[in-house]
C-alpha cells in the first residue's frame, strides 16, 4: 500500500507540474505575446477554461500528502516553509490577477495586474524548481522528523539553478501551449517565445548537471538522474525542432514530458528515501516511516478510487469542450 500511494502522489505531483506548468507558463509569456491589450485578452483566453481546474491536481497531492504521508508532511512543510509560503502567495497573486485584470478601469490599473500576473507565474515555479533541488542536495536532518533550513542551503547554487531551469522550461511550455491554443498573432508570438525559452532551458539544465556534478550532489539512485539530465535537453530540443516545423501539439507534448520529468526523476532519484539526510549520509526519512499505518491506508483507497478517475475524467472533457483555438478574448 506504501508504493501504491507513493505512485498515486507522484501522479498527481506530475500532473500538477505539467498542468500548472503551462499556468506559469503563460504568465510568464503574457508581457512578450500581450503586445496590446486585445492581445493579453486574447493570451489570458487561451488560458481561461483551465488555469482554476489545473490546481486541482496540486490540491489532490496535497490531499494524499496530508492523508497518506503524514510525516513527511510534518517534516517537509515545516522545514521548507519559505518556500511554501512563496508558493502560495505566487500563486493567490496570480490567481487573483488573471480575474481581476478586466475589471481594471484604467491602463495603469491593469499594467499594475499584469505584473502581478507574471509575478504569480514566476514565483511558483521557480519554488517549485528549488524544492526539487532540495529533495536532490538533501535536507539538514538531525533525528527524529525535523530540518530547519539555511539561507545557505536555500540559496545553494544546484537549487537555485534547479529553480531557474524550472522557471525556463515551464515558460517553453506556456508558450508551446498558446501556440497550439492561440489564434493568429498570439499564436505565432507563442511559438517565438517557446522556442528561445526551450533554448534557454537547455543551457540551464545542462549547467545544472554540470553544477551538480561539480558541488558533490549524489542522489542515491544516480541512474534516474543521469537519464533526466539526458532526457531533459533532449525533449527541449525535440520541441523546438516541432515548433520549426509548424506542429504546436507535438511540441506541447514535449514540453509536457520536460515539464513532468522532475517529479519523476526525483521520486526514482531518491527512492527508498522520501527525504535525504545532508548532515548523515546514507540517513533520511524512508516511504515506510513516512507513510500511514496500513489501516489508514486502506481507508483511505476507497477515496483514491474515485477520486483519481474523477479527476482524469473531468480533465479529459475539459480538453475536448475546449479543444478549438480562441481566436477572440472572450474570457476575462
Amino acid at each position: 500500500m506504501d508504493i501504491v500511494w507513493l505512485a498515486i502522489l507522484g501522479f498527481l505531483l506530475t500532473g500538477s507540474f505539467i498542468l500548472g506548468g503551462y499556468d506559469y507558463g503563460v504568465q510568464l509569456a503574457l508581457p512578450f505575446t500581450g503586445r496590446d491589450e486585445n492581445a493579453r485578452r486574447q493570451t489570458l483566453a487561451a488560458l481561461g477554461p483551465f488555469f482554476f481546474g489545473n490546481e486541482v491536481w496540486l490540491i489532490g497531492a496535497a490531499g494524499v500528502l496530508f492523508g497518506a504521508f503524514p510525516f513527511l508532511e510534518g517534516t517537509l512543510l515545516s522545514g521548507a516553509y519559505p518556500l511554501i509560503v512563496a508558493l502560495l502567495l505566487g500563486l493567490v497573486a496570480g490567481k487573483s490577477a488573471v480575474q481581476l485584470r478586466g475589471r481594471g478601469v484604467s491602463a495603469g490599473g491593469r499594467r499594475v495586474w499584469d505584473v502581478l500576473l507574471t509575478a504569480g507565474g514566476l514565483i511558483p515555479a521557480m519554488a517549485l524548481g528549488m524544492l526539487v533541488g532540495l529533495l536532490l542536495t538533501g535536507v539538514p536532518l538531525h533525528g527524529g522528523h525535523s530540518f530547519t533550513l539555511s539561507a545557505g542551503e536555500v540559496l545553494h547554487p544546484f537549487v537555485l539553478l534547479c529553480g531557474l531551469t524550472t522557471v525556463l522550461v515551464f515558460a517553453g511550455h506556456g508558450g508551446a501551449f498558446l501556440a497550439l491554443r492561440a489564434g493568429g498573432q498570439v499564436a505565432a508570438r507563442g511559438a517565438a517565445f517557446a522556442r528561445r525559452a526551450a533554448g534557454w532551458a537547455m543551457i540551464a539544465a545542462v549547467a545544472t548537471a554540470a553544477a551538480g556534478t561539480a558541488l558533490g550532489v549524489r542522489p542515491v539512485n544516480a541512474a534516474p538522474a543521469i537519464v533526466a539530465a539526458l532526457a531533459l535537453p533532449a525533449l527541449l530540443a525535440g520541441a523546438r525542432a516541432a515548433l520549426a516545423a509548424s506542429r504546436p501539439g507535438l511540441a506541447f507534448a514535449a514540453t509536457a514530458a520536460a515539464a513532468g520529468l522532475p517529479v519523476v526523476a526525483t521520486g526514482l532519484a531518491n527512492y527508498p528515501y522520501l527525504l535525504v539526510s545532508s548532515v548523515t549520509p546514507g540517513a533520511g526519512l524512508t516511504l515506510a516511516e513516512s507513510a500511514a499505518d496500513g489501516a489508514t491506508l486502506q481507508f483511505l483507497t476507497g477515496f483514491g478510487v474515485v477520486i483519481v478517475p474523477v479527476i482524469l475524467g473531468y480533465q479529459a472533457f475539459l480538453w475536448w469542450a475546449f479543444r478549438g483555438r480562441v481566436a477572440q478574448p472572450d474570457y476575462f
